[in-house]
């Protein structure tokens, strides 16, 4: 042990000073001839086209993408575990702390958004708004901010346009993502996790894209899916933000990601901007979002049934169904016809149909070409409106803050929709059920703590029909009883009451 602690003494000596000696010898060198090292202090060529950088072009885009902000005021019920005890309720009733109290909490959201015309409109993805009681926006990092309202919002298409009160603001251009290819560069813009503004790049990596999932996972609220697929980083925060072409054209609003860890993986979509501005007019031309009707369940081709049918090849869709006094039934259309056009628009599967027809306008002619026992023919279509969401304002507080009695209807923090044939496919609903759709359900509502549920067809409200969404808002708001008596049929094919406290205490 002593000899190796010499022995290690005597080497960092030897060590130390070798490297003494070394770093002399090469401070004597560099004085006698220092070695000529190259420098270019001159700024990379950006001329737009040069092919070196995007800075010129996000430097006019950027002011037009905006930092969104919503929040929601969320109300929560805590029940007493202790008032569970029968012992404890004897002695002290329901007084122990208060039970079935409710609490209201501050959730806020992140994300993104442009502005379209100088006058204030912002196009933005509808999940960033969505429930919102407050929404604000900031321009230039937040040096400029200001309160937002909803002009219209489609959850189908997932997209949101909202209006600020200022003028001469840098509006984006919008492009034609109809005129888009694999492999062109896109660029991502928005406000990732909360950093402030941030420019990703990327490619096209696929067109015409639906989320992924089978029909039970897949989020059916999004029921038109035509996304852009990029790896261009998308993170939360870039939710509504630009989609940008290398000329800096709007063609498409970031929407969501694929990734096992909820960052991104390389696996984005946006919504392409030829389907967002189809929204974005009908609510800035009239207030209403319009939608074409055809009334027909279908399902896509695969070789097999493609020869069973005559059909030449698997690029079509399949009519399983007809609605009962549809535009397609009108038409002539039949189970068993394979369309393989809408007008002038090749049909490749569900998606494509659904997206083709509501992209057309109630009341117009469309054409159908079709495939009916191997023979080729056409068929015309006058095309019916698909109904749009409705949904019961939520109960506000009253301006005193003494607690009183208010009405909260079986639809307060629910959405319901028409059970058209769309949906009928999605929940594998018979033509004998006829009702209301369910959805979406706030967590916080009576409804949704009575056991009302997204997918649920609401047939009966107080023992009265229900056929469409306009009867189930209409009689919730016409119910004067403390409890309101739904019927809901639920996709699993069982039927059950649902009774939903029709009053709610303000606190």
């Amino acid at each position: 042990m002593k000899i190796a602690r010499i022995y290690a003494g005597i080497s960092s000596a030897a060590l130390v000073l070798t490297a003494t000696v070394v770093a002399v010898h090469f401070v004597a060198q560099a004085k006698e001839s220092a070695p000529a090292i190259r420098v270019d202090s001159t700024p990379v060529n950006r001329a737009e086209g040069s092919g070196n950088s995007y800075a010129p072009m996000i430097k006019k885009i950027a002011p037009s993408v905006v930092n969104i902000y919503s929040t929601r005021f969320v109300k929560q019920r805590y029940h007493n575990p202790l008032l569970s005890d029968p012992l404890l309720r004897q002695f002290f009733g329901n007084s122990i702390g208060g039970n079935d109290r409710v609490f209201t909490h501050r959730d806020e959201w992140l994300g993104s958004g442009m502005i379209v015309t100088p006058d204030g409109y912002i196009l933005t993805a509808n999940h960033v708004v969505e429930g919102a009681d407050e929404i604000k926006v900031g321009l230039g990092n937040d040096k400029m901010e200001y309160a937002a309202k909803i002009i219209g919002a489609d959850p189908a298409t997932d997209i949101a346009v909202l209006k600020i009160d200022s003028n001469n603001l840098p509006a984006i251009t919008l492009g034609d993502s109809s005129q888009l290819e694999v492999g062109d560069v896109v660029l991502a813009i928005g406000n990732p996790f909360g950093l402030g503004q941030t420019v990703t790049r990327g490619i096209v990596s696929a067109l015409g894209r639906s989320l992924p999932g089978d029909d039970e996972s897949r989020d059916k609220t999004y029921r038109y899916q035509d996304y852009i697929q990029t790896d261009a980083s998308i993170n939360m925060g870039n939710s509504g933000g630009a989609l940008v072409d290398a000329q800096g054209r709007l063609i498409g609003i970031n929407d969501a990601i694929v990734s096992p860890t909820g960052t991104s993986a390389g696996i984005g979509f946006a919504v392409p901007i030829n389907l967002a501005r189809t929204v974005m007019d009908g609510f800035l031309n009239g207030g209403k979002l319009s939608r074409g009707y055809l009334g027909v369940d279908s399902q896509d081709l695969d070789p097999e049934l493609a020869r069973s049918f005559g059909v030449a090849n698997s690029s079509g869709v399949l009519v399983t169904a007809i609605g009962p006094d549809s535009p397609a039934e009108k038409a002539g259309l039949k189970s068993g016809d394979v369309i393989t056009s809408i007008g002038d628009t090749d049909v490749s599967g569900v998606e494509s149909l659904k997206l083709t027809v509501s992209q057309l306008h109630p009341g117009s002619q469309a054409k159908i070409k079709l495939v009916r026992n191997g023979a080729a023919m056409t068929l015309t279509a006058t095309l019916g409106e698909k109904q749009d969401s409705l949904s019961v304002p939520t109960s506000t507080k009253p301006a005193n803050n003494a607690p009183t009695e208010l009405k909260a209807d079986a639809l307060d923090g629910v959405r319901v929709q028409d059970l058209d044939m769309d949906f009928r496919q999605e929940l594998q609903a018979p033509l004998t059920i006829s009702g209301a759709v369910v959805t979406d359900v706030d967590n916080a509502s009576n409804s949704a703590i009575a056991g009302l549920r997204r997918g649920d067809v609401i047939a009966e409200i107080n023992h009265q029909p229900v056929t469409n969404a306009k009867d189930a808002v209409s009689l919730c708001k016409a119910a004067k009883s403390d409890q309101i008596l739904v019927k809901v049929w639920r996709p699993n094919g069982r039927t059950r009451f649902i009774s939903v406290n029709n009053t709610q205490r303000a606190k």
